[in-house]
């Protein structure tokens, strides 16, 4: 059977292509980004992996790091064989990584906009009967009044300190009124 017409045209040399840069960026893209600051900037490209992470004094294979220890029984007690430390070279990395892991964690989850202004108009115009609420005309989603309660309730969870300012505010509306 032929060949498909065009598929032995000849390889031409590429003249204008930077070859220093090429093998640059392919050297670069086969070593994988070290996510991590800390270890990044202080990573040696001379040295192997091991080697690296040894000199920040961590370990590559946690069997290895941690082993079992093996017990020899003398005559009168039980002996454990201790490895060598190693030298670490790089204190400063593991102080850095043990300081970043000991901050408290952010609290990432927030609730939309439109959901707290939704939780604000029915309280304010409805107090706590949900059943009104879920008959209200604001009601775009047709939520039951379980729902609302639960919208609610997460909102009182995830800003306890806005909610408490808001019953405030509306307790003190109502003696106005009055």
């Amino acid at each position: 059977m032929p060949k498909a017409k065009g598929k032995t045209r000849r390889q031409k040399f590429g003249y204008n292509v930077n070859r220093k840069r090429l093998n640059r960026n392919a050297r670069r893209k086969a070593a994988p980004r070290i996510e991590c600051s800390h270890i990044r900037h202080a990573w040696d490209q001379t040295k192997s992996v091991r080697q690296n992470l040894a000199d920040m004094g961590l370990a590559m294979d946690p069997n290895r790091a941690v082993p079992l220890l093996k017990r020899k029984v003398k005559a009168l007690g039980v002996d454990v064989e201790e490895r060598p430390k190693e030298l670490m070279r790089k204190p400063y990395v593991l102080n850095d990584l043990e300081a970043e892991a000991s901050l408290p964690e952010k609290k990432g989850n927030t609730l939309s906009r439109d959901l707290i202004d939704y939780v604000c108009y029915m309280v304010e115009n409805h107090g706590e009967d949900y059943k009104a609420m879920a008959r209200d005309e604001k009601n775009y989603y047709q939520d039951t009044p379980k729902q609302i309660r639960n919208k609610i309730n997460v909102y009182k969870r995830f800003y306890p300190a806005e909610w408490q300012a808001f019953v405030d505010s509306l307790q003190k509306n109502k003696m106005e009124v009055e």
